[in-house]
């Protein structure tokens, strides 16, 4: 709590008003150590800007099928077979530093992604024009229809005027962003990092002018400022979530089902993992092993719900999830046996000590979690007694969030707690082209973008590649190659499902209203979730103004 209070009260704070400090938003990510300062949108470990900063042409909301909603874009459109995209830009929009934004950035921005494949997330591989300052026409070599939601929503425009010059763009360490965004960076601290709104924003200054993000000491301390009234926005679970209001007075929770839990596995020994992992079988074998039903209750305070080892969202991809799926819903309860079975399957035999071994070597796995994330590290624990009774010895290892990061990238881990991200519409090619495509990952000790388990297979490769030549709106024509993926991946298994989170996030809302509800969902609540954050901060006010 004293580190709290440096947070809160920092030195460039100490002579400011009592009202001023009062409609401040203090939102906490879980933030576990010291920030190390980094505003590049496309360099690793950036701790924030994207949305807040760094705008995308539009935004799409993944909890919903709705159009995508305008921000430096206005209007798109495609031609008849997918090869075209013509965009309109913002008129008078200015960044930060009082220069204007035109298609020239977009087309710059664009250049970036095609020149740099280590900033290329999403795979754009398209040819860019500007045939004035407020269009863009973007033309592919094949249809593209799939491409449109990411390089509308996930590319995050930079400003040609000061990135021109950098010798290398995706590990440029940015303190001093430029963007078109509703906040510019006030100050950084180790401990707090704080926006303030940008009174040129196109869409009109916000309401809420500072946003100051923590680091703290993980999520226990979280749950202290809360008691204290001293964090605003924070997202994971609580003690007493069930009666937070009147455990935590002024306060509300919103528990949103989307991302969905999983272990990471390095699962490729031809891309250079190495361990127990890299076998499918016993990947297959802690996937039985779990207690679903304890690791939620224990860790997750019941929040999470089932998933599928499909990886579609059971609520939303109801109509795509594949009935040739050999288990539609992860089991919630272990089955110790089957699980035993693949193991045996696999040439392992149990010792003496009642773990399997091969070779003279016993099965033995390293988890990963980041420290101060208690609940992760709960759910870590809880599975390596789980396991014991497999017969798997699970080690449970604590990084820094940095540390976690860049061994998730270059693939130094055997197992990973994490979750995988819905991608840019609510649509399951995204999930299944960012994490199973092998566009997205690299060897070990290169830099994976979005396939941290290192998976690689011609046949979902060939799948996903069918998936982009067709219109999303024929899902005829679609389900054949989605059920090829999901069939696929459920065997191989390269992310171990365990639960579909449900995302916790507790708000103030006696200091701030236009929190998203139940009934106007109009971003994903969670804290950390970008660019959906800078929505919820667009559209708060403090109370009573």
């Amino acid at each position: 709590m004293a580190l709290l209070a440096a947070a809160c009260g920092s030195s460039g704070d100490s002579g400011s008003k009592k009202d001023a400090a009062d409609t401040t938003l203090i939102a906490y990510t879980g933030q576990s150590s010291d920030y190390q300062s980094n505003f590049n949108p496309y360099g690793s470990g950036i701790i924030g800007g994207i949305g807040t900063i760094f705008e995308p042409l539009f935004y799409s909301n993944v909890l919903k099928a709705d159009p995508p909603e305008p921000r430096l874009g206005t209007g798109y459109s495609w031609n008849a077979d997918g090869t075209q995209l013509s965009i309109t830009l913002r008129q008078g929009v200015q960044w930060s530093d009082g220069q204007a934004f035109t298609s020239r950035d977009v087309i710059f921005t664009l250049d970036l992604l095609a020149q740099h494949p280590e900033m290329n997330g999403i795979g754009y591989d398209g040819e860019a024009t500007a045939p004035d300052d407020t269009h863009v026409i973007v033309k592919f070599k094949q249809p593209a229809f799939v491409r449109g939601p990411q390089i509308l929503g996930r590319v995050y425009i930079v400003p040609e005027h000061t990135w021109k010059d950098l010798k290398t763009p995706a590990t440029e360490t940015i303190n001093n962003p430029v963007g078109t965004g509703p906040y510019t960076l006030a100050e950084f601290k180790a401990q707090a990092f704080t926006y303030a709104a940008n009174p040129h924003y196109w869409g009109g200054e916000p309401a809420v002018k500072k946003v100051r993000f923590l680091a703290l000491s993980g999520n226990q301390s979280g749950e202290q400022a809360m008691r204290a009234g001293q964090v605003d926005w924070q997202t994971n679970p609580i003690p007493g979530l069930k009666s937070i209001e009147k455990n935590y007075p002024g306060y509300k929770a919103i528990i949103v089902p989307l991302n969905q839990m999983v272990l990471d596995t390095c699962s490729s020994a031809a891309l250079g993992c190495t361990g127990p992992q890299t076998d499918a079988a016993v990947r297959r074998a802690i996937y039985y092993g779990l207690n679903r039903s304890q690791i939620n209750a224990l860790a997750f305070e019941d929040a999470g719900s089932e998933i599928s080892p499909g990886f579609g969202l059971l609520k939303r991809d109801t109509a795509t999830i594949s009935a040739k799926l050999q288990d539609r819903t992860a089991p919630m309860q272990p089955d110790v046996a089957k699980a035993q079975q693949l193991l045996q399957g696999a040439g392992y035999t149990r010792t003496a000590d009642g773990t399997y071994a091969k070779d003279g070597r016993p099965l033995a796995l390293t988890v990963k979690t980041v420290s101060g994330w208690a609940d992760y590290i709960t759910a870590a624990n809880t599975m390596k007694q789980q396991l014991k009774q497999v017969g798997i010895d699970l080690t449970v290892e604590q990084l820094s969030w940095n540390e976690w990061t860049a061994q998730r990238q270059g693939g130094n881990f055997q197992l990973i707690v994490d979750s995988l991200n819905q991608g840019p519409a609510p649509d399951p090619y995204y999930l299944y082209s960012n994490s199973f495509g092998t566009g997205g990952t690299a060897k070990v000790g290169g830099k994976a973008v979005t396939n941290w388990s290192r998976f690689s297979d011609p046949q979902v490769d060939e799948e996903l590649t069918a998936l982009t030549q067709l219109d999303p709106k024929n899902a005829s024509a679609r389900q054949p190659h989605l059920d090829a993926i999901q069939t696929r991946i459920e065997q191989a298994m390269p992310y171990i499902p365990v639960l579909t989170q449900g995302t916790v996030t507790e708000y103030r809302a006696a200091k701030f209203t236009g929190w998203p509800t139940e009934n106007d969902m109009y971003a994903f609540p969670a804290v950390w979730q970008t660019p959906d954050n800078a929505e919820v901060m667009k559209r708060l006010k403090p109370a009573g103004k």
